[in-house]
C-alpha cells in the first residue's frame, strides 16, 4: 500500500514537472511580438498553464541547424517562412505534424498550403507597395511605375534580397504574372531581371528588417518602398501618410514549427493547435494587420478590418503567389549573383 501510494505521488510529481516545463517559442519580432502575444501567448499560458519563453530571430537557419546537429535543442517552436520551412523539412530540422491527432478545423477550411509536413501557416502576409502621399498628386499603380524614376522621382526602397526584387523588376518589364518564373528560370531572364535593376540601382536604399521601408518613407528618406502590409496597416492606423498599392502584389504565409528533437513537442502541438483556431488568428489579424489561414475567421472580423487585410478578395484579384519552390531550386545561385550585383 505504502509503495502504491509512493509511486502515485512520483506519478503526480513527475507530471507536473512535464506540466511545468516552459515551452519556447520564437518568432520574428517586431509587430509580431505585439500580435501574437494576444492573439497565442496569453490565451495559451491561461488554457495551459504552461509558461511561455518567447523571443525574436531574423530567420537564421544556420542556428537551427546547429541545435539540430548538436542535439543541443533550446528553442521549441519557431516562425519560419515557406522557403525555410520547406527546406528545413527535408533536411530533417523539423518534426512532422501528424494533423490527424490535433484537433483542428478541416483542411479544407484552410487555406491551400496551410496545412504542410512540418508546419502550421498561420497568417498570410503580402508584399505591397507603399507610397509617401504627399510626393505625389498621382499615385503610383504598379511596379512599372516603380521604375519610372522621371514621373516618380526620389528614393526608393527594396528588400535586400533577390527574392522579390526580381520578380518585381520581370514585371516592371513588361513580363506577365503568370510568366515570371518561367522567364527567371531561364538565364536569359535572369539577365533581363537583373538589367532591370541596373536601371534604378542608384535610387534605392535597400532594406533588411521589416520596419524600416515605413520609418524611411514616414522620414522622408524615400518616396515610395516595397513593405510587408501589415506595417503599412500599422503605419496608416496611426494617421501617417502613407498609401498602399495592391496591384501586383505578392502574398505567401508563415508557419510555425517544431524544431527537431525537442522535448516539449506535446506542448508544442498543443500551441500549434491553439495558433491555428480562428477565434485567435481573428485577434491577430485585428492587431496585426495581416490575413488569416483560417477561412472561417472572416465571419470573426468587422468589414473595416477585412478591408485591410491580404486575404480580402479584391487584393487577391491582381496579387501573385510567391513560389516557395522556385526559391529552393535557384535561391542559392541567384542569391550568390545578388551579392555580387549589390556590391559592384
Amino acid at each position: 500500500m505504502v509503495k502504491n501510494t509512493l509511486l502515485i505521488i512520483l506519478l503526480i510529481s513527475t507530471a507536473m514537472q512535464i506540466q511545468a516545463e516552459p515551452l519556447t517559442v520564437i518568432s520574428y519580432g517586431g509587430l509580431h511580438v505585439k500580435a501574437q502575444g494576444e492573439a497565442f501567448y496569453k490565451p495559451f499560458e491561461e488554457q495551459t498553464k504552461i509558461k511561455l519563453l518567447t523571443g525574436e530571430y531574423n530567420g537564421e537557419m544556420a542556428k537551427i541547424r546547429s541545435m539540430v546537429d548538436t542535439k543541443n535543442v533550446s528553442w521549441d517552436v519557431v516562425q519560419v517562412e515557406t522557403g525555410d520551412l520547406y527546406r528545413g523539412c527535408s533536411e530533417g530540422l523539423f518534426e512532422q505534424i501528424d494533423w490527424s491527432t490535433l484537433k483542428i478545423d478541416e483542411e479544407s477550411d484552410y487555406v491551400d498550403g496551410s496545412l504542410s509536413d512540418c508546419g502550421a501557416g498561420f497568417f498570410i502576409w503580402s508584399i505591397v507597395l507603399a507610397y509617401d502621399t504627399h510626393q505625389f498628386k498621382t499615385p503610383p499603380k504598379d511596379w512599372k511605375d516603380f521604375w519610372d524614376i522621371k514621373k516618380f522621382p526620389g528614393k526608393r526602397a527594396l528588400r535586400k534580397s533577390p527574392i522579390l526584387a526580381l520578380e518585381a523588376a520581370l514585371l516592371a518589364d513588361g513580363v506577365k504574372p503568370a510568366d515570371i518564373y518561367t522567364v527567371l528560370a531561364t538565364p536569359e531572364g535572369v539577365d533581363r531581371a537583373f538589367k532591370k535593376l541596373d536601371e534604378i540601382k542608384p535610387y534605392i536604399q535597400w532594406w533588411e528588417s521589416g520596419s524600416q521601408p515605413m520609418q524611411w518613407l514616414i522620414s522622408g528618406n524615400v518616396v515610395m518602398t516595397s513593405a510587408y502590409n501589415g506595417r503599412v496597416y500599422d503605419a496608416q492606423e496611426e494617421g501617417k501618410p502613407v498609401g498602399i498599392v495592391w496591384n501586383d502584389s505578392f502574398y505567401d504565409m508563415d508557419s510555425f514549427a517544431i524544431v527537431k528533437g525537442t522535448k516539449n513537442k506535446e506542448a508544442a502541438e498543443r500551441f500549434i493547435t491553439l495558433t491555428m483556431q480562428p477565434e485567435n488568428q481573428k485577434i491577430y489579424s485585428e492587431v496585426a494587420g495581416y490575413g488569416f489561414s483560417n477561412k472561417k475567421t472572416a465571419a470573426l472580423l468587422d468589414k473595416k478590418t477585412l478591408e485591410h487585410l491580404s486575404t480580402a478578395p479584391e487584393h487577391m484579384e491582381n496579387a501573385h503567389k510567391l513560389d516557395p519552390d522556385f526559391w529552393i531550386d535557384h535561391g542559392e545561385t541567384l542569391q550568390q549573383r545578388f551579392n555580387i550585383w549589390i556590391s559592384e
